[in-house]
C-alpha cells in the first residue's frame, strides 16, 4: 500500500537473509507478522553460501579421501585413488543449492516476500533498498538487522587471485600444491586440515601461543597431533608482514618469534577475524548505536536504542556462531510479537570441525572454579569406548564439569569423533537443569560413541566402569 512518499508499509522487515535474519523471518511470520527480507547478495548468506555449510562439504570430501587412502589398517588396500576437485566443488555446489532453494521454498510457504538489493535506513523507521539503478523504499512497525560479517583484511595483505580470504579458498579451482595460512583460529584450522587431507603442504602462521587460543591446551593436543601426522607445520607467535605475488604463486613474509622467514606458496589464506558489516548501512539515521567495534548496542531481546529495531548474529556482542544467530533471531521475533521472550547463552555450544572435532559447551572447569563455583569434574578418553575403537577414531576425550553439592551439570568439553552431535546432550542437560546422575543413568546404546557421556558422567560420580578409577 502506497502511504505519502512511501513505496510500502510491512509490519517487520528483516535485513540479511542468512541464518539469523531467515530464521527470523519465519519466527515472525510464524506469529502472524508480515514480513519482508532484504538480501542483497545470496539467500541463506554467508554460512550457507561461502562459509559453514561449504566449509563442511570440503572437510567431509576431504575426510572421505584420507580414509580411502589411509585404510590398511583395516585389511582394505586402494591403489591409484585420485581426486576430481571440480567434481568435489560440484557437489559441494549442489550441496548448498538444495539448501538455500530449501530456505526460498519455506519463505513462500509462510507467504515472506524476499527482495534483492541493498538495504540503507532513512529514517528511524524506513528503510531504503537499492537495486541497480531502482529503489524502493519500505515503512516498517519493526525491523530486524541482520547483515552478518567479512573477513578482516590485513595491511599488506589485499585480496586477489592468490591472497585468499576463508571465500576465495572455498572456491579453489584445483588442490593446491603449498599454502600458507594466516591465522590459526577455527576457520583456519578447518580449512588447513581439509586441503592438506587432500595432500597440499599447508604452513600455519598463528600470531599467539597457540592454535585455538579459546580452548583449553589439551582440548588441542589431538587436534595439533593430527595436524603434524597431515604434513602440517604450525608456527605460533609468527606475525605477517607482507607478501609479494610471484610467477608461482605468492612469497610472504612472517616475523617468527622475533626473527624474519619467507614462506613461499601457490596461495595465502587469511583467516584472521571478521568485522561486523553495520558501516555503510545508515545507522545513524536510525538512532542506532554501535560499540567502537562497530557491533550493535542490544538488549536481552535484541532491541537497539531505536525500539522498532533489533540486531543479531555477528553484528551484536557475542561468539560470531551461526547457531547463535538462529537462536537471537527467534527471540527478536517472539519480542516483537510481544512474548516474554529473552537470550540466555548459559547453553550455547561453540563446535570446531577440525580433526578430531572440538566441542563445548557451558564453563569449563577453570570458567567455573573463577565464577566461584566448588566443582566435581569427570574424563573419559575415546580409546576406551568400542565404537570408537571400531572407527579407528580413538584419539580425544570427553570432560563433565558439575557443581560438587549436587551433581548440577556446569559444562563439557569434548575433542574426538563426531563431537558436533555428542556436544548436544550436554545443551540440552545445561537447560534443563539436569545433574550428573541423570546422564549416568540414562541408558546410552551400545556401541555408541554417545556412552562416553554415559561413562564421563560415572566418572564423576565417582564409579566409572571401564576405566580405573
Amino acid at each position: 500500500m502506497v502511504v505519502g512518499e512511501f513505496t510500502t508499509e510491512v509490519d517487520t522487515v528483516v535485513i540479511g537473509a542468512g541464518p539469523g535474519g531467515y530464521v527470523a523471518a519465519i519466527r515472525a511470520a510464524q506469529l502472524g507478522q508480515k514480513v519482508i527480507v532484504i538480501e542483497k547478495e545470496h539467500v541463506g548468506g554467508v554460512c550457507l553460501n561461502v562459509g559453514c555449510i561449504p566449509s563442511k562439504a570440503l572437510i567431509s570430501a576431504s575426510h572421505r579421501f584420507e580414509q580411502m587412502a589411509h585404510s590398511e589398517d583395516f585389511g582394505i588396500k586402494a591403489e591409484n585413488i585420485s581426486i576430481d576437485f571440480q567434481k568435489v566443488q560440484d557437489w559441494k555446489g549442489q550441496v548448498i543449492d538444495r539448501l538455500t532453494g530449501g530456505v526460498k521454498g519455506l519463505f513462500k510457504a509462510h507467504g515472506i516476500e524476499c527482495v534483492e538489493g541493498e538495504a540503507l535506513f532513512v529514517d528511524s523507521d524506513v528503510v531504503r533498498v537499492n537495486h541497480g539503478y531502482e529503489s524502493s523504499r519500505y515503512k516498517f512497525n519493526h525491523c530486524i538487522v541482520a547483515t552478518g560479517s567479512s573477513p578482516i583484511e590485513i595491511p599488506g595483505f589485499k585480496w586477489s587471485d592468490h591472497v585468499l580470504s576463508s571465500t576465495g579458498a572455498l572456491a579453489l579451482k584445483e588442490i593446491p600444491e603449498k599454502l600458507v595460512v594466516i591465522g590459526g583460529g577455527y576457520i583456519g584450522i578447518e580449512l588447513s586440515s581439509a586441503y592438506a587431507g587432500f595432500g597440499t603442504e599447508v604452513v600455519i602462521l598463528e600470531g599467539t601461543s597457540s592454535i585455538l587460543p579459546a580452548f583449553e591446551k589439551r582440548l588441542i593436543a589431538p587436534v595439533k597431533k593430527k595436524l603434524k601426522a597431515k604434513g602440517v607445520t604450525i608456527y605460533t607467535e609468527a606475525l605477517a608482514k607482507s607478501v609479494e605475488e610471484t610467477a608461482n604463486g605468492v612469497s610472504v613474509t612472517a616475523e617468527v618469534k622475533g626473527k624474519q622467514q619467507v614462506f613461499d606458496a601457490d596461495y595465502v589464506m587469511v583467516t584472521v577475524g571478521r568485522r561486523p558489516n553495520t558501516k555503510e548501512i545508515g545507522l545513524d539515521l536510525a538512532g542506532v548505536e554501535v560499540t567502537e567495534r562497530g557491533l550493535i548496542k542490544v538488549d536481552k531481546q535484541g532491541r537497539t536504542s531505536n525500539e522498532k529495531i533489533y540486531a543479531i548474529g555477528d553484528i551484536v556482542a557475542g561468539l560470531a556462531l551461526a547457531h547463535k544467530a538462529s537462536y537471537e533471531g527467534k527471540i527478536a521475533a517472539e519480542a516483537i510479537s510481544g512474548e516474554a521472550s529473552e537470550v540466555d547463552y548459559r547453553a550455547m555450544p561453540a563446535v570446531v570441525f577440525s580433526d578430531p572435532e572440538i566441542a563445548s559447551v557451558g564453563l569449563s572447569e577453570a570458567e567455573a572454579t573463577k565464577e566461584g563455583f566448588e566443582v566435581k569434574t569427570g574424563q573419559f578418553p575415546f580409546a576406551a569406548n568400542g565404537r570408537a575403537l571400531s572407527l579407528g577414531e580413538s584419539d580425544g576425550f570427553l570432560k563433565m564439569v558439575a557443581r560438587a553439592s549436587d551433581g548440577l551439570v556446569l559444562g563439557a568439553q569434548i575433542v574426538g569423533a563426531n563431537a558436533s552431535d555428542l556436544i548436544a546432550e550436554f545443551g540440552l542437560a545445561i537447560e534443563a537443569g539436569m545433574t550428573v546422575e541423570d546422564i549416568a543413568l540414562t541408558i546410552h546404546a551400545h556401541p555408541t560413541l554417545g556412552e562416553v557421556a554415559m561413562e564421563a558422567a560415572e566418572a564423576v560420580l565417582g564409579h566409572p566402569i571401564h576405566i580405573a578409577k
